[in-house]
């Protein structure tokens, strides 16, 4: 399971820059990662995870596979992009296959970049790119409703979808997200949801771009943005883009100092993953052996079947047990045999509920 975040934001705010950063990471990244197909317009990171190196230390694995992260480029994102503008119908299309959005919002003053809109304006941007994203669910949910109404007449689902339909365009048209529906559970909404991917209803992470000076104390761009997003339960991560690009080629003993330097403890762009992985509900479990010590991603309330379906889908059909140790006393016991010598490896079965660091060992018939 591979998070996918798409990435949004005007002209001349950072986001080609945040994406090149991103680009160079997975490109640095690559030989490690053959399974991974690298497009122009997107990028497969790794997910930082301190976890995989304090097992590797016990394990000596050949080697270390973390969980990824894909980032997708949205083009052409402009004003009036939801009827077409720029590159308005692939900017759609890109955006609705994204699990998340990381909205880039220029937080920062600097002559020699030209905004789009004439002068810094956070606020501004925001509601320009939102206002888009809403406009552009309304018109599928038109299109949609219009279906509904030839249907209803005869069919007591459709009649169903109709009103929660109907509901739903009049919360949009009133410039309220999908994301704070009030019948969002109802299971009329949730399947015209898993056909028609509102963009409102995805999760949003705001980058506040800033420059280097801006990486200290919050300038005013910057407490704009948090409180727009703390009004609205969305993410805030700081960042300067120009800075994360430099980063990739640092070592990584390189970039901490150089982050610590900036009185920061992680780079933007871990935060961002990060965060991401938090928003939409995902964590970790981890297999630990001497061919590689690795990451899997999971739903969280996923069960230990489910857990293994992640590895293959035979793991699942042919599920016996979950030999399993929780990763604090994993490197308590420093290692599995000593674990399981004080008793910390647990038998689990087919109910129990995986937890984020467990690490874990499959049972199963062919």
């Amino acid at each position: 399971m591979a998070l996918s975040i798409g990435i949004v934001g005007l002209p001349n705010v950072g986001k080609s820059t945040t994406f090149n950063a991103l680009t160079k990471a997975q490109n640095a990244e690559a030989a490690n990662y053959p399974f991974c197909t690298i497009e122009p317009n997107k990028a497969i990171v790794p997910v930082p995870d301190s976890r995989l190196e304090a097992l590797a230390k016990i394990v000596n694995p050949q080697k270390i596979q973390y969980s990824v992260v894909e980032f997708v480029d949205i083009a052409g994102l402009v004003k009036g992009a939801s009827k077409g503008e720029g590159l308005g119908n692939q900017f759609l299309a890109n955006i609705k296959e994204t699990e998340a959005i990381l909205h880039i919002v220029r937080c920062f003053e600097d002559g020699n970049i030209t905004h789009v809109e004439g002068s810094v304006d956070p606020l501004r941007d925001i509601e320009i790119i939102e206002t888009e994203l809403l406009l552009a669910d309304m018109q599928t949910l038109e299109k949609r409703i219009e279906r509904l109404e030839r249907t209803a007449k005869t069919d007591k689902d459709a009649k169903a979808a109709l009103e929660i339909a109907q509901a739903l365009m009049v919360h949009i048209e009133s410039g309220n997200a999908v994301r704070i529906f009030p019948q969002k559970e109802h299971e009329s909404f949730k399947e015209l949801n898993k056909e028609l991917r509102f963009l409102t209803n995805k999760e949003i992470i705001y980058g506040a771009n800033v420059d280097e000076d801006g990486l200290g104390e919050d300038n005013a761009f910057v407490l704009i943005v948090k409180d727009y997003a703390q009004k609205n339960g969305c993410e805030v991560i700081k960042l300067c883009a120009k800075i994360e690009e430099e980063m990739v080629s640092l070592e990584p003993n390189e970039k901490q100092e150089f982050l610590e330097s900036l009185g920061a403890s992680e780079s933007g762009l871990d935060q961002i993953i990060k965060k991401g992985f938090e928003k939409l509900g995902l964590i970790s479990y981890f297999t630990a052996g001497v061919k590689e010590v690795r990451a899997w991603t999971i739903r969280k309330g996923s069960t230990a079947p489910q857990a293994a379906a992640v590895i293959h889908k035979d793991f699942e059909r042919g599920f016996i047990r979950a030999e399993t140790i929780a990763y604090e006393d994993f490197i308590k016991y420093g290692g599995e045999q000593k674990a399981k010598e004080a008793g910390a490896l647990r038998i689990e079965g087919k109910e129990y509920i995986v937890q984020d660091g467990d690490v874990m060992h499959f049972r199963f018939n062919v």
